[in-house]
């Protein structure tokens, strides 16, 4: 039986241990099931005790935004950090119940989320942070393959998918039982990768095991020879003892397959499953400077931890568009 509790290790695992070495404030609260735990209670502004930001969302990007929390709570001791991983989709979901000041996101906000945002008198600012690679893994036992098309990757993944070995893909292929992982339905990867690769977003086969954690497609990929799986790039880049990343290759040509590298990701060169992360702030919740601060940083200072945590970092004029929306925001 795969081990589904087994942490990651590397530059994030490593990263994100050393933050609650240092006693992180941050409350990290991981997705349905995965046993995490709330790591400080609730504050209450009326007690006289620091201000509290409240920030859900996406798996992916609440790497980068923990590093940037536990960085500003460091210079800001009068501010707080709520930081729950609950996925894309839920944390729109809170983000549109007005409950949260921040969302991460791994994809873009929709427009029937935009439509609830409205209806509830909600007005979110999207904000760039960071690029990502989806990366699509397997087990390093496997020597048989070093990229795979988009459409192989259709056949394996499309609902009703009649794959069930490696040789079901391609006869050149071993008679190998091939184990799907993946991210699951709210997730911003799960949209993602759906319909980068299937043309439909939600669009899946149903014999793959989802999870909210990355960790557990880690853990499952490396524990079976067969073993496939899609997530962000920080988790393969932090796991590359553990699994093997393929090249992708957008045509039937293998010859034109590339590899998940910051340099191909930030180029444009790695298709389609180069994507953009966000975080979306609730524009009403920038009234309070503690926020506007926050945000502040995090597109100032804490930039500079995405490569440090595994993703691509943008360019300087993403950079500058950020900054100057953030900015028309605050002086409107």
């Amino acid at each position: 039986m795969i081990d589904a509790g087994r942490r990651w290790s590397g530059v994030i695992g490593l990263g994100l241990l050393f933050l609650c070495s240092l006693g992180c404030s941050v409350e990290d609260v991981g997705g349905p099931g995965d046993g995490s735990k709330a790591t400080n209670t609730d504050v209450s502004t009326d007690s006289g005790e620091p201000s509290r930001i409240q920030i859900d969302g996406s798996s992916t990007v609440k790497v980068i935004t923990a590093a940037v929390a536990e960085d500003f709570e460091s210079k800001f001791s009068d501010v707080k950090i709520a930081l729950k991983v609950t996925g894309t989709g839920t944390g729109f979901k809170e983000m549109i119940a007005g409950r949260i000041d921040i969302a991460n996101a791994s994809r873009a906000i929709k427009e029937s989320e935009k439509t609830d945002c409205t209806k509830n008198g909600i007005d979110a600012l999207e904000l760039l942070v960071a690029m990502d690679g989806l990366t699509v893994c397997v087990n390093p036992d496997n020597d048989w393959v070093e990229t795979i098309t988009v459409a192989q990757l259709k056949k394996i993944w499309e609902p009703g998918s009649k794959v069930k070995s490696w040789r079901d893909v391609d006869a050149a292929w071993p008679d190998i039982p091939l184990v799907l992982f993946g991210a699951g339905e709210e997730s911003g990867t799960f949209d993602y990768f759906t319909e980068a690769i299937n043309g439909k977003e939600d669009s899946i086969t149903e014999n793959y095991s989802p999870s909210a954690d990355d960790n557990v497609t880690i853990t499952g990929v490396s524990g079976e020879k067969g073993g496939m799986g899609f997530l962000g790039c920080a988790y393969y880049f932090s796991n590359q003892d553990k699994v093997k990343a393929l090249k992708i290759s957008p045509t039937d040509d293998v010859a034109a397959g590339v590899a998940p590298t910051p340099e191909a990701v930030k180029s444009g060169e790695y298709k389609p499953l180069a994507r953009p992360l966000f975080i979306y702030v609730k524009k009403s919740s920038l009234a309070r400077q503690e926020v506007q601060d926050f945000v502040r940083f995090y597109l100032n200072d804490g930039l500079t931890q995405v490569s440090k945590v595994g993703y691509v970092e943008l360019s300087d004029a993403q950079i500058k568009a950020t900054r100057d929306a953030f900015e028309a925001a605050i002086t409107k």
